[in-house]
């Protein structure tokens, strides 16, 4: 089977492959930045101000250092989070996210929104099927 065949299958019949490859593409790429197990955990915890390291850890269970530095990094490439060195003793180092990275506020609550509905939704699902 062709590419562009199977292409035409995935886009709605209105739209051409490039202009179906078009509407995907930003969602591909907001999916890329923010995808993973950690990332969006990491930002939530930064929506309520600076962060030390430690801290950002400490709320939440299971994120190791290395993996967090890892986040921390691809979410200040991306331009989320910014990293604060201040000169004392020992060195302070604090996260926060920059105001491109507070934009997904509204995001993150709309996932919020979208998230305790559909829990209710399985639990209440689940409820009727054992009762």
């Amino acid at each position: 089977m062709e590419a562009t065949e199977h292409d035409k299958r995935k886009c709605p019949s209105h739209l051409s492959t490039g202009e179906c490859n078009k509407q995907l593409l930003p969602v591909k790429d907001a999916l890329d930045i923010l995808s993973g197990k950690w990332k969006l955990q990491i930002i939530l915890s930064l929506t309520f101000g600076k962060k030390r390291f430690r801290q950002i850890q400490r709320e939440i269970p299971g994120l190791t250092p290395k993996m967090l530095s890892k986040e921390l990094k691809e979410l200040e490439i991306n331009e989320l989070a910014v990293r604060h060195v201040y000169d004392t003793l020992p060195v302070t180092i604090e996260y926060e996210l920059t105001p491109y990275g507070r934009t997904l506020k509204p995001l993150i609550a709309e996932l919020h929104k979208w998230g305790t509905k559909h829990r209710k939704r399985i639990i209440a699902g689940s409820r009727k099927k054992s009762g």
